[in-house]
């Protein structure tokens, strides 16, 4: 009963409209992502346990990876997918479902797809290096080229960094929730590559400063050395420095 509610309930616009649905759940609707995990938890993840039990996966809301041993097993079951999905009124996307060659250092063939994302996670053949000081070829994961973009646009779009008016303490205040969390869940897997990004943070910070005092209004340079000197001034003033200090510490 509660379900045909949610699903047969108007939205209601900006404008105050009422708008009815007739086919699927409404945008951006509490029940929505709900009977969509549900729904493919039945169409999807049960077909694939019972059918499909030597291929693992993960799935999260509907992006999925699921491992096979072989290029012949992972295009089977990609067609087999296609019509499991198509029978319960879905489609897989013609444009994001692939067949990805996971290369490291042990699967040297050369294909085609070597890498794909999956949580803000770019998986891809890198360049790692043992305890004992050898290199090796892994396929291993970092934070995306997507992820990276997303965290510069979110640095631009900062209030405080717009305002010559700001000073450091509120733009930090600002930031540090965020750059908290992108370091919590981006710094578990090649922290190097979240630190490339995070240091473009201070590069921002030091074209604000350009503005905001007269002394810093000629060069990028200066200000990226003023950002360095208030950096080892107040090393805790923002999060991603922190971290930074305990990194050279360690």
């Amino acid at each position: 009963m509660y379900i045909k509610r949610w699903l047969s309930a108007p939205v209601q616009q900006k404008d105050g409209s009422l708008h009815t649905s007739e086919k699927g759940t409404p945008h951006g609707a509490v029940v929505s992502p709900l009977l969509a995990i549900l729904f493919l938890h039945y169409c999807m993840d049960k077909w694939l346990t019972l059918n499909y039990p030597n291929c693992p996966f993960e799935r999260y809301a509907d992006d999925a990876v699921i491992h096979c041993r072989t290029e012949a097993e992972a295009k089977s079951l990609m067609n087999s997918l296609s019509q499991r999905v198509k029978e319960c009124g879905l489609e897989l996307h013609p444009e994001k479902t692939k067949v990805v060659y996971c290369k490291d250092g042990k699967r040297k063939g050369d294909y085609e797809v070597k890498t794909f994302d999956f949580l803000g996670y770019g998986f891809q053949p890198r360049l790692c290096r043992s305890k004992t000081g050898m290199s090796f070829l892994s396929f291993t994961p970092a934070i995306s080229k997507k992820s990276q973009k997303h965290i510069l646009e979110k640095v631009r779009e900062s209030k405080q960094l717009q305002q010559s008016q700001s000073d450091l303490a509120s733009i930090a205040e600002e930031l540090n929730p965020t750059l908290r969390g992108w370091i919590n869940y981006y710094g578990k897997y090649r922290k190097s590559k979240l630190d490339q990004v995070l240091s473009l943070v201070d590069i921002r910070i030091a074209r604000w400063a350009r503005k905001k005092y007269k002394k810093l209004h000629g060069s990028i340079q200066m200000s990226l050395r003023w950002v360095g000197k208030v950096k080892k001034s107040m090393p805790n003033l923002f999060v991603h420095w922190r971290i930074q200090r305990s990194s050279t510490s360690g």
